[in-house]
């Protein structure tokens, strides 16, 4: 839109300056002018028209004087010397690795910190973050639109330096990671929000120990594994044993009951059942061996 005013005004002081001239082209000076006139008229028409895309919002400002009030996505009529300078007001993510071009930064990116017992820990970061729309005025004017490196970044490699001296390296590696995560996801979300942001999410992608602290650790993981094993295999043992020694008690107890319990009579009796049921067998032979002699059984069975 700019250009096409200037374009226009240039056109308007040749047309003028060919009109004073012994010139050919000095008859088409009016045209020259005339055509002058409806580009400057064009631009200052466009320029009276200022689309926001969605998902940014745009911040007025008049001769480098920041205005209060913003302009929401859409299609908007304005002041044609308002300058607009436009937020994206969606959420952003700013990512800060050791691993090369994955992070906003080139190269390696982590953050190194210095744990409670004096060990340095890398740590792989993201923050999910955005823009309050209604505090654009004041970022622009506070900050810039350099939000990025001004606030986003030292203030998180800030906090969390601040934050890691209450742990040891072994507790951010494993049991104090979730509690770290949220002491530090606080302390700057305080931080963000004073300056016109909304920290949405802190995802701590990896903590990174000394190779000799993470050796010792997986000794002692292993350690515990084992002992682990060994205490099952102790428990299984001892019940294996129980088991063996409540079967060896019930027949025990059966054979005491039976040693005590059977009489003379009683022995008579079963082995009489026990000669009649050979006895009803299709197969069996009878031989009566004389009188009060027991009878011989004889089975093909």
């Amino acid at each position: 839109m700019i250009l096409l005013i200037i374009i226009g005004i240039i056109l308007i002081i040749a047309g003028f300056s060919l009109k004073n001239n012994q010139n050919p082209l000095s008859k088409f000076a009016n045209s020259i002018r005339n055509v002058g006139f409806v580009v400057i008229l064009i631009g200052v028409f466009s320029s009276m028209f200022k689309q926001i895309d969605a998902g940014k919002v745009g911040v007025k400002s008049l001769y480098g004087n920041v205005q209060s009030d913003i302009l929401e996505s859409g299609l908007h009529i304005i002041n044609p010397l308002l300058d607009i300078t436009t937020f994206d007001v969606q959420t952003q993510n700013y990512t800060m690795s050791a691993i090369h071009n994955e992070g906003a930064q080139e190269g390696d990116d982590a953050i190194r910190v210095l744990s409670n017992d004096g060990l340095e820990v890398v740590i792989d970061l993201t923050v999910l973050y955005r823009v309050v729309p209604t505090e654009a005025p004041k970022i622009l004017k506070g900050i810039g639109v350099n939000y990025n490196d001004k606030i986003v970044r030292p203030v998180t490699r800030t906090r969390i330096r601040d934050n890691a001296v209450y742990y040891d390296a072994v507790a951010l590696y494993s049991t104090k990671r979730n509690e770290f995560q949220q002491r530090i996801f606080k302390s700057i979300e305080d931080d963000f929000k004073k300056r016109g942001l909304v920290l949405e999410q802190l995802l701590i992608r990896n903590i990174n120990l000394p190779a000799s602290v993470k050796t010792t650790i997986e000794s002692k993981i292993n350690a515990e594994q084992d002992a682990q094993k060994m205490t099952f295999v102790l428990q299984k043992e001892k019940q294996e044993a129980e088991r063996k020694r409540v079967e060896a008690q019930g027949i025990a107890d059966y054979q005491r009951i039976i040693s005590t319990g059977l009489t003379d009579k009683q022995l008579q009796y079963e082995q009489i059942k026990a000669q009649k049921e050979i006895a009803t067998s299709s197969n069996t032979k009878i031989i009566f061996m004389g009188k009060g002699s027991a009878p011989v059984i004889l089975s093909d069975k």
